[in-house]
């Protein structure tokens, strides 16, 4: 990820030198620098390095052989090398070739020395000898290093810790994604082929590990699946919500599109199944990667390098469409991408909420991650992107950005200590950057006379906006579901199957301590028969009143739905009371409670011939009502099959 140099150097070098030779005359020098430069060419980077410093010892004012010295080590992530080397090429060629300021301000800004980046910067500009896009480059070094030092001296108040080994290991480990409920963790972890030759960049090859929730801490995680982990490359994958699905980049695939494709695989009984290529419109000839999905998995968020984006690597947006296949993507737009790097995006259950890491917006060096939040309106434009700020973002890269449901931890990795390779790192986060908090509803869904598991389709539905934000379906070996909540709102949860009546549940979460409740619920769908009744959880009316709530109409409208597609049936609308109050006045409420929902569904064109309606007052309670709670379960409208 982190490229310093990564060939640039020898790029920019290869056009200065068409007019001059190498800076030194021996023979055996540039016979050792031309195998290094192959070597580098074929990943060996600890050769190429031997190789050049061989070289520099026969000449020790060889600049050339100093800089692609700095690139092999840059590969290696040895930064503190490429500063090293670096300066060895400043003191013996910074006359002979100024961009070599510009060299040095890059690398001593990616190692954090900030002050010393901007000397070196501001000698380059002094020179006077750059083109347009060197001045832009260094004067962004510039602006990058005064943020920098801002952010140091203004840190925020996190904490934060390495994962423990039963996540991280001798290896880089990367990308996480958790769960909603955060009971499991996957991520990639670089592992070799062969035990042998480990300098040899071509040895290692990415995976995708699993680590599941225990009461004390996270198991040790282990590979996720051999229908998924191969000997190519799988990796920056995303986990759904509810952990029955995963999509995740593999690369050079014979049924690959691009050089890197997005695929999804399934949990079944039997474990994780093979990935299957998502294919057109999201995959293209182009590449791409590190996906993540939406908590209702209708969106799709990914990274693509796909003509008509911003820069090189932009963040792009898919739909999950009616039919099941995915919509033309939508570039984020330059309120996000740049035209430099977005890497890892990453859309929080709030569906709000969107982390990502760059190299374009102003960073304190390599990957930030940065935060932005959908602006309200049907455009659905972004807020300007808010770096996260230091310690969470160094020198080093961070990537890989997740947050969990309910908004207060955070995991990313990051390259920040040398002295080990990437690692998993868990904060807490402070208000400021926090998503808008989550909980959720799980369960199972099961025929209430056979207990047979059902695939049923799940909608959560604003009240307010009545606008669906979730649809999903339960699984169909074993009816579990789980479906995110958001705070702050009043929803209608209702769960509908062919056959059956519709069941559904009030949700108003109102306090962020709410999240760390989560609902357990199961649901015994009933078979449409004679007899069978159902409560209608979202009809509300006013205090004392027989009026209609607006908030009712998407209830009362799903009610509608039901009786169109099964025309044959006729119901009894039933209202009910608590105690309160005086019985005679009760039971004229529920009546006229009652016949109130009669009406409105009459209004909306089903025959009147098919309903009829009941007021039972407080007779049939199905609670205590001693309690507010109770009465509350009291207070409610059904609806039975008569025929």
């Amino acid at each position: 990820m982190r490229k310093i140099y990564a060939g640039f150097v020898l790029g920019l070098l290869g056009l200065v030198m068409q007019a001059q030779p190498l800076s030194t005359g021996s023979k055996k020098a540039i016979q050792l620098y031309d195998l290094a430069t192959r070597s580098i060419d074929g990943y060996d980077y600890p050769t190429a390095v031997r190789l050049l410093h061989e070289a520099t010892s026969i000449d020790q004012r060889f600049t050339e052989a100093w800089l692609l010295m700095a690139d092999a080590y840059d590969f290696m992530g040895k930064y503190d090398s490429v500063v090293y080397a670096s300066e060895k090429a400043l003191q013996v060629g910074g006359d002979r070739y100024p961009i070599i300021f510009f060299f040095c301000a890059q690398a001593y800004y990616k190692i954090g020395r900030y002050d010393k980046a901007m000397e070196m910067a501001n000698t380059f500009l002094d020179r006077k000898k750059y083109t347009s896009s060197q001045e832009k480059q260094v004067k962004r070094i510039l602006r990058n290093c005064d943020f920098a030092r801002w952010a140091m001296a203004n840190p925020l108040p996190y904490k934060i810790s390495r994962m423990d080994d039963s996540i991280n290991s001798a290896y880089d480990e990367y990308w996480p994604s958790l769960t909603a409920d955060e009971s499991a963790m996957v991520f990639t972890r670089l592992v070799p082929k062969a035990e042998t030759n480990l300098a040899f960049w071509g040895n290692w090859q990415e995976d995708i590990y699993i680590s599941e929730k225990l009461s004390n801490g996270w198991a040790l995680a282990r590979g996720i699946s051999p229908q998924v982990n191969t000997l190519q490359n799988e990796g920056a994958e995303s986990i759904t919500a509810d952990g029955q699905k995963m999509y995740y980049t593999a690369c050079n695939r014979e049924d690959g599109k691009g050089k890197c494709d997005i695929y999804v695989s399934e949990r079944t009984p039997a474990g994780w199944g093979p990935g299957v290529n998502l294919g057109d419109p999201v995959n293209t000839g182009s590449s791409e990667k590190q996906p993540s999905l939406s908590a209702d998995g209708r969106t799709l968020y990914f990274v693509s390098n796909r003509p008509g984006g911003k820069g090189k690597f932009d963040i792009w947006i898919s739909h999950l469409q009616d039919d099941g296949h995915w919509s033309e993507p939508v570039n984020a737009g330059d309120s996000i991408n740049t035209p430099d790097d977005e890497q890892s995006p990453f859309i929080h259950p709030d569906n709000r909420t969107l982390y990502f890491s760059s190299d374009g917006w102003p960073g304190l060096g390599g990957y930030d991650i940065f935060v932005s939040r959908k602006k309200e309106g049907k455009d659905s434009s972004w807020s300007t992107p808010v770096n996260l700020g230091y310690p969470v973002n160094t020198f080093a890269d961070e990537i890989g950005f997740v947050v969990n449901a309910r908004g207060n931890k955070g995991y990313f990795a990051s390259d920040r200590d040398q002295s080990r390779r990437k690692d998993i790192f868990e904060i807490d986060l402070p208000a400021v950057v926090r998503p808008l908090a989550v909980s959720y509803v799980k369960g199972k869904i099961f025929d209430a006379e056979t207990h047979q598991p059902l695939e049923a389709l799940l909608e959560l539905v604003d009240l307010e906006t009545r606008q669906v934000v979730h649809r999903s379906f339960s699984r169909k070996s074993n009816g579990e579901f789980l479906v995110c909540i958001p705070i702050a709102h009043e929803f209608a949860f209702n769960v509908s199957k062919d056959k059956y009546l519709f069941h559904s549940e009030h949700f108003a979460i109102t306090d962020t301590m709410a999240v760390d409740k989560p609902f357990l619920k199961d649901f015994a769908m009933e078979p449409i028969r004679v007899g069978k009744k159902t409560v209608l959880n979202n009809v509300f009316f006013e205090t004392n009143s027989y009026e209609l709530n607006q908030k009712s109409a998407v209830e009362l409208n799903r009610l509608v739905q039901f009786l169109k597609s099964n025309p044959q049936l006729k119901i009894e609308i039933m209202g009910h009371t608590d105690n309160s109050g005086n019985e005679k006045f009760n039971l004229s409420l529920s009546e006229n409670r009652a016949k109130s929902v009669a009406d409105y569904l009459i209004q909306q064109g089903i025959d009147a011939k098919r309903i009829t309606y009941k007021g039972y007052g407080e007779k049939f309670p199905v609670a205590d009502n001693n309690t507010a709670e109770g009465r509350a379960l009291n207070r409610r409208t059904e609806f039975k099959i008569i025929e």
